[in-house]
């Protein structure tokens, strides 16, 4: 393997782990079993902590094909919770509201969904890594400051109804770049009458790369300590 010249590691990010950290390790493995001092390391759409499953990992000159793979269209399972609301929309804070959920049915739930397949405009949770004047979304929000973000256009393909109770629900959501599955949580929740957060969420396909031919961050460790590699001739230069 050439990780200079460029390779993609297809990541199950685990539960828990910034994407961040999850390049930390891999770039840490790859600096020193290539002894250079220096190599850039990238990833290809951010999971939250709480979030598992597909993560891109570029390396070398394959960190010019980031913002091509992050275009692709995007798979996750996700399960909502419903009659409750946090702030960030999913487990990361504290519930701050509650709603009943008896009027909820099955056949509400998929006539709900409906409404959300195709163009839509979604604004994207306060806690976020979206940028406001030059300053993350979630900083802003976690210190209790207001936070205004203006909605985005994107395209949910399909989302289908995987499992069903008045109280919580898991769809599977097709869907491109942009879409904030959690923000996806809490207007189906409002939609629903019933308010709504993100408990659970699995991204399990990236374009063509499904998260059955991914390998944890500590296989990729062990693939960089073991497969045979191309080493730099001028380890200043790397």
């Amino acid at each position: 393997m050439n990780f200079l010249d460029g390779e993609i590691l297809y990541i199950d990010k685990p539960y828990g782990w910034t994407s961040f950290d999850a390049v930390k390790r891999i770039r840490g493995a790859l600096l020193r079993r290539l002894k250079v001092k220096k190599l850039k390391v990238g990833h290809a759409g951010t999971l939250d902590p709480l979030a598992t499953g597909v993560m891109m990992v570029c390396t070398g000159k394959a960190t010019k094909l980031i913002d091509e793979l992050q275009a692709r269209t995007k798979e996750y399972v996700a399960t909502i919770a419903l009659g409750a609301t946090t702030p960030s929309f999913d487990l990361e804070t504290e519930i701050d509201a509650t709603y009943p959920t008896g009027h909820i049915t099955r056949e509400l739930v998929e006539e709900t969904l409906k409404r959300f397949i195709g163009p839509i405009s979604q604004i994207p949770p306060a806690f976020s890594a979206c940028k406001i004047n030059g300053e993350r979304a979630y900083k802003r929000a976690r210190r209790g400051d207001e936070v205004t973000i203006k909605p985005k256009l994107l395209v949910i393909d399909t989302i289908e109804l995987l499992e069903f109770t008045p109280e919580s629900i898991t769809v599977k959501v097709v869907c491109s770049k942009g879409t904030y599955i959690r923000a996806l949580a809490r207007d189906i929740g409002e939609a629903l009458g019933s308010g709504g957060h993100l408990t659970a969420l699995r991204r399990t396909r990236v374009g063509e790369i499904a998260v059955d031919r991914c390998m944890t961050v500590d296989n990729a460790v062990t693939l960089i300590k073991e497969t045979p590699i191309e080493m730099p001739e001028d380890n200043d230069k790397a």
